[in-house]
């Protein structure tokens, strides 16, 4: 279900277009933003292309959404784009800095549910983990204290000697931040001492639940989450974090490991019975939305 939300961040005249009317002249739409959100985005683009031959092909640009709101906030005007995607809402110091930008009216729009999917190759004897153990195995510091596990049975006894490798997002991706909030913290905060950090040392709390190993136990693999899938495939025993259209797309070569005991599946993440489910967002800038008629095409 599409759920839109205007989002006034200053008081601005919605008839006020800073973008100049011949900018549809100049360039047809341009979003940047998440990997998650890019395949569907896309289709999008192609579909305003195929009714509105006029208008031209929205380029759609895979930067990740942390890297996707710096450059959409960053100003009105032709050389900013005019939509970014995104794997999570926007953050209240991104919308601080688009209105110091001048980017004061902007329409949020949830296009969906998506799933956090952890995976691995079909041939990997490792068929579900919990969140507790996730953090432990790729957890800088877990509870507090360095991280000396080399295989999943360092985790738990009852987990195969397989080594600890698993491939994420690197921390320019709202990816990044679903796994520091879906997964990381509630497996960090399994420890009632970390409760009682939080309130008193908020900065020492952060860096044991979110800081992540650098030792090659974690492995940021960038934007390209077809690069994880690939990856996950030609090494089995390796694990991988990505949206979860690209674990459906993927049956032959991937499973889904299951966290706290539910898989990752259509059914499991549109009700959230799946820790990694997540909603996505689109978000507009009205001014180019004004100026810029594959704008308003594509939301």
């Amino acid at each position: 279900m599409t759920n839109r939300k205007s989002f006034a961040l200053a008081a601005v005249a919605a008839a006020a277009i800073i973008v100049p009317a011949t900018a549809a002249d100049a360039r047809s739409m341009r979003a940047v933003g998440s990997s998650t959100v890019y395949p569907f985005a896309k289709a999008v683009a192609e579909r305003v292309a195929r009714a509105n031959p006029k208008l031209g092909t929205p380029i759609i640009e895979s930067t990740g959404t942390g890297a996707g709101m710096k450059l959409f906030c960053a100003g009105v005007g032709q050389r900013f784009p005019d939509v970014v995607n995104a794997s999570r809402r926007m953050k209240a110091s991104e919308a601080k800095a688009c209105a110091a930008n001048g980017v004061t009216s902007i329409t949020e729009i949830q296009v969906g549910i998506d799933g956090l999917a952890l995976a691995t190759a079909r041939s990997t004897g490792l068929s579900g983990l919990t969140t507790r153990e996730i953090y432990m195995a790729i957890a800088k510091t877990p509870f507090g204290k360095p991280n000396k596990a080399r295989t999943w049975k360092d985790v738990n006894a009852k987990l195969p000697a397989i080594p600890i490798r698993v491939y994420g997002p690197p921390p320019t991706s709202g990816t990044r931040d679903s796994l520091t909030e879906l997964i990381l913290t509630p497996g960090c905060e399994t420890n009632g001492s970390m409760a009682a950090l939080k309130k008193s040392d908020e900065t020492k709390y952060k860096a044991i639940c979110h800081g992540l190993r650098q030792d090659g136990a974690f492995i940021e693999a960038g934007e390209n989450d077809n690069l994880i899938v690939q990856k996950l495939a030609g090494n089995p025993n390796t694990l991988g974090f990505f949206g979860y259209s690209f674990l459906e797309e993927n049956p032959g070569k991937l499973k889904g490991v299951s966290i706290n005991g539910v898989a990752p599946s259509y059914e499991s993440i549109s009700s959230f019975k799946y820790p990694g489910a997540r909603p996505l967002y689109v978000y507009v800038k009205n001014a180019h939305a004004n100026a810029i008629p594959a704008v308003r095409a594509f939301a």
